[in-house]
């Protein structure tokens, strides 16, 4: 390798490091606030870096959001392709979804704020949808090669709405500890996936 692309190559590691850098600022500042609270500036600060230079590698707050919910999704399908692997029946599969939106506050909040919102810019817009169509067909994935899904997409984006309504409804409830919540939102969960296979077979 020349003298020119190894310096060329420590940029990009430079630039890469910075930028996964601020993401973890942005994620931080996630499991502590609701995603209006938190601006740039305060990003820029928790990540140690300048309110101008943030803008060379995101142009706006959303950008952001996605790109730290895409390597979320990402460790999602490890997660659950690790399962598939292992043998886990669809029961634990759906347990193991529930319990990882409960614990990864900074993921349900970037998840249920562009699913509310629906206004973005255009970029941020495509690259949101290519999330979206990469966790669907994860799902896809896992549905088929654990139970017999009738209409695979269908089903796949009813069983993940509902999961996330669930989670959304419960995760705060009033007058209950937090493990007293996670069983109510299992027991829910356990019933949701439990009647979506039902029907799968009764059409099948």
């Amino acid at each position: 390798m020349s003298e020119k692309s190894t310096f060329k190559q420590l940029r990009e590691d430079e630039r890469e490091v910075r930028k996964q850098l601020i993401i973890n600022a942005a994620m931080a500042l996630f499991e502590e606030k609701s995603f209006h609270e938190i601006g740039m500036r305060e990003i820029a600060v928790k990540a140690g870096v300048s309110a101008a230079s943030i803008y060379r590698y995101f142009p706006g707050r959303d950008d952001l959001f996605v790109e730290a919910l895409m390597q979320d999704i990402n460790v999602i399908e490890k997660l659950l392709q690790r399962r598939v692997e292992n043998g886990d029946n669809m029961e634990t599969i759906t347990l193991a979804v529930v319990d990882y939106m409960v614990d990864n506050e900074s993921t349900f909040q970037m998840m249920v704020h562009f699913m509310i919102r629906g206004e973005l810019n255009p970029q941020a817009l495509k690259k949101f949808n290519g999330v979206q169509r990469k966790f669907l067909d994860m799902f896809d994935k896992v549905v088929k090669e654990t139970e017999d899904a009738g209409n695979l997409r269908l089903n796949t984006q009813a069983f993940f709405a509902s999961l996330a309504g669930v989670v959304l409804t419960f995760r705060n409830y009033p007058g209950r500890t937090a493990e007293e919540k996670r069983k109510a939102i299992h027991k829910l969960a356990l019933i949701i996936m439990r009647q979506g296979a039902l029907e799968a077979l009764e059409t099948a």
